[in-house]
């Protein structure tokens, strides 16, 4: 079977191919002899009801420095191809949420991966909440009162912006920390809507797993280990990858949350855990899969695809 797919990503020149997921999936797609378009964002337009890409045909390599080669751009309607990856990465701002109304003017009939309504409805550390229990206690909030008694209850705390990623501004506080009245001006003034507020977990410095779902069953993980003196263990941020298997516990996260992914058509989703509770529900553009086939792991990007061909070939 041989499909046109198209990439809606930052730009091929831009990422970090030694652990892109995207790029994994390009590998795997141009390996396969699919067609593959490659796209911006802010190439997406919607005319008259059809949803128009300017796209290039790429050609990639797994060679860093020399990874890609574009052909020449053509005006692309993305009801004429087979699937769209939709691989950009956050922020989840209203620039990624009308990217996902104007895919949805497509899907099913091209098959977006992931869901582009449920990608719009599921933002990561709101989605999350919807299994409490998995989790450890959590508080969305911007009310400093709520704040302050959820530190009370909870002792040392994370904070950090709930639209937030890569690790980016993730602050541990403690019961009385001095700095939190700082803390709590500086998140007013930076971020409109709420903050994420979770107990502090001590074994993070065991590692944050990061769990890869596939069409809702549990293919693979990777121990994300922090450097010394932080709390984030996102690799991006210092975070050293290391071969994991899973527990019990984590299997009953995955086999709980795994029917839900399905059913939304969250093909692809990252899930992190540390010391068995479920933080994060990664649906836009989750990373994990080139690290896990780097430890030794299955290649994930074979599983993906095989998936991608068989909603096609419906």
């Amino acid at each position: 079977m041989t499909l046109t797919v198209a990439f809606q990503m930052d730009h091929i020149r831009s990422i970090k191919i030694a652990g892109d997921t995207g790029f994994a999936l390009l590998l795997e797609a141009q390996r396969r002899g699919h067609r593959v378009l490659h796209y911006t964002p802010d190439r997406l337009s919607l005319r008259d009801g059809a949803v128009i890409a300017m796209a290039e045909p790429i050609e990639v390599r797994d060679q860093e420095g020399d990874h890609f080669t574009l052909g020449t751009p053509e005006r692309v309607d993305l009801s004429g191809v087979d699937a769209v990856l939709m691989r950009q990465d956050p922020p989840f701002d209203l620039a990624y949420i009308t990217a996902t109304h104007f895919l949805e003017r497509v899907h099913p009939k091209t098959l977006v991966v992931n869901d582009p309504t449920h990608v719009r409805n599921a933002p990561e550390k709101i989605f999350v909440t919807h299994f409490p229990h998995l989790m450890p206690p959590t508080l969305i909030s911007r009310d400093k009162q709520e704040i302050e008694e959820f530190r009370r209850e909870h002792g040392d705390v994370v904070m950090k912006p709930l639209y937030g990623h890569g690790g980016a501004s993730v602050f541990k506080v403690g019961r009385e920390d001095p700095n939190f009245g700082s803390l709590y001006d500086l998140f007013a003034n930076l971020f409109r809507e709420p903050w994420v507020i979770q107990r502090f977990l001590p074994k993070i410095t065991e590692g944050d797993k990061r769990i890869i779902l596939i069409d809702g069953e549990a293919a693979g993980a990777i121990n994300r280990v922090p450097a010394a003196n932080d709390i984030r263990s996102n690799m991006v941020r210092g975070g050293a990858a290391k071969p994991t298997d899973l527990t019990p516990r984590e299997r009953e996260i995955c086999e709980t949350i795994g029917p839900d992914l399905k059913r939304m058509g969250l093909v692809l989703v990252g899930i992190d855990v540390i010391d068995g509770n479920l933080t994060e529900i990664n649906v836009t553009a989750p990373t994990g899969i080139r690290a896990i086939k780097r430890l030794g792991g299955p290649d994930l990007a074979v599983t993906v695809w095989d998936v991608i061909e068989s909603k096609v070939g419906r």
